[in-house]
């Protein structure tokens, strides 16, 4: 029986040798650096949103914000508007007349003045309540009296007279004043009428809360009284103005 002859099992590298392909797969069991390799993740940065982005974002949302609150202030004007058709109380001034216009040689100012304006309200659905009014009296950028009207209601379409006394005593009136050489030439002099007070409205059943107004008058001429007969003030140009006071942090509009 003839003998088998097995090959070795160490390969020949010789000329004649075939090269064997590589393992698909290493043996194992594998080496730690190789099994904490294939465990270990990936680190991938990733993305960071910036500042600026972060800004710009909160900078449009408050755009956003204040946008939509305009046209929702917008929309309920509009209503109130067209349901009530508000308008703003009037003034006009009806008489000034002057009691007393004395300057004496010291130059001290003694005046006296009987005051009558007309409020009108000519709202058919809206009532206006007014806190007592301040009187300010101004000739030439002197204060030339003061005095003051108590508070009052002006209901629906309404007009209400208004009078009071104006007056002031020992006031001092600079040497160089156009004020003095009017009063000493005897010449009529501007009068410029300022009323301040606050006043809230009701409109249907709602009260809106107190805001400051302003009333000037100006376009008034006044001379000072002969005797003990008091003279009239020419009011025939007289015109008032009626502003809101709306204070905003340290600014009055």
């Amino acid at each position: 029986m003839a003998e088998k002859i097995y090959p070795a099992s160490k390969p020949t590298t010789g000329a004649g040798a075939v090269p064997t392909a590589p393992t698909a797969n290493p043996s194992f069991p594998a080496s730690k650096a190789h099994l904490y390799n294939a465990t270990r993740p990936v680190y991938r940065p990733q993305p960071r949103r910036s500042r600026r982005s972060c800004c710009c974002s909160c900078c449009l949302w408050i755009t956003f914000t204040i946008i939509i609150l305009i046209v929702i202030a917008a929309i309920a004007g509009g209503v109130v508007y067209v349901l009530y058709r508000p308008h703003r109380p009037t003034f006009s001034v009806s008489s000034v007349r002057v009691s007393q216009f004395n300057l004496t040689s010291s130059n001290k100012l003694t005046t006296k003045f009987n005051f009558t304006v007309t409020a009108r309200n000519p709202n058919k659905k809206i009532v206006f309540y007014y806190d007592p009014v301040s009187i300010s009296f101004n000739s030439n950028d002197v204060d030339v009296g003061d005095g003051s009207i108590p508070a009052f209601t002006m209901g629906k379409k309404n007009t209400t007279t208004l009078r009071a006394i104006v007056s002031t005593s020992g006031q001092t009136v600079d040497a160089n004043s156009n004020l003095k050489s009017d009063l000493k030439n005897k010449k009529s002099v501007p009068l410029k009428i300022q009323l301040d007070t606050k006043v809230k409205a009701k409109i249907g059943s709602f009260k809106t809360k107190k805001v400051p107004i302003r009333v000037t008058c100006e376009g008034i001429k006044a001379a000072a009284p002969t005797g003990k007969t008091a003279t009239t003030a020419t009011t025939s140009d007289a015109k008032c103005k009626v502003d809101l006071r709306i204070k905003i942090w340290k600014w009055t509009i």
